[in-house]
């Protein structure tokens, strides 16, 4: 079996893989050619798996858009479909008190991700507008979330579905801490910015 082959046979998806990748980098078929050096043709026929290439090409291509080549020739498996409650990864972000539990697992051509919130009273977080739906859904305590000037008073079991384009922040004004699933496309959690726990017990 030829690279080519073993390629194509491991990712099936391979065009679509990159496909989506690229668009959800805003990146033109031009502007991932010139990026990855080659034909902007050549990108064409590989997004419409009329063409298989290269590891290295698809080195040079995953280069361009971000990521690293195992994004598209590693295989899921079943177990990377489940998140244990007592073994979810959790951080803080930089200059935020809330802590983070990763809910979900990034595979080859995910969109979704979610987080449990852990939000500490007082808390405030700072107005936002982005592209990209958002679901908060409330698990434990009170916050007060607020969408386009308008406050809701959301309890445990209280739901917001919105489009994040709608300016939008919230606030724990209890004195507990609360609880809050976060759900949507938009992948604010960038992994530059994140501070696991292990390191933050080694630094305290």
């Amino acid at each position: 079996m030829n690279e080519a082959n073993a390629i194509k046979n491991r990712s099936p998806l391979l065009g679509s893989l990159i496909r989506q990748r690229r668009k959800k980098l805003s990146m033109t078929m031009q502007g991932l050619a010139d990026t990855a050096g080659v034909s902007v043709g050549y990108v064409s026929q590989i997004e419409r798996d009329m063409a298989v290439p290269t590891l290295g090409t698809l080195a040079q291509i995953a280069d361009a858009l971000g990521v690293e080549i195992e994004y598209f020739i590693k295989s899921q498996k079943p177990t990377d479909a489940i998140s244990w409650a007592d073994g979810r990864q959790q951080f803080f972000m930089d200059g935020s008190s809330v802590r983070y539990e990763a809910v979900t697992n990034q595979y080859p051509g995910s969109e979704l991700a979610s987080y449990i919130l852990n939000v500490p009273p007082g808390y405030s977080s700072e107005t936002v507008s982005h592209e990209g739906e958002e679901i908060i859904f409330v698990l434990e305590g009170m916050i007060h979330q607020f969408l386009d000037g308008q406050k809701f008073e959301m309890q445990a079991g209280d739901c917001l579905h919105f489009n994040g384009i709608s300016p939008h922040s919230w606030t724990n004004p209890t004195d507990t801490e609360a609880r809050v699933l976060w759900t949507g496309k938009l992948k604010v959690l960038n992994k530059e910015n994140r501070h696991h726990l292990s390191h933050l017990s080694n630094s305290t």
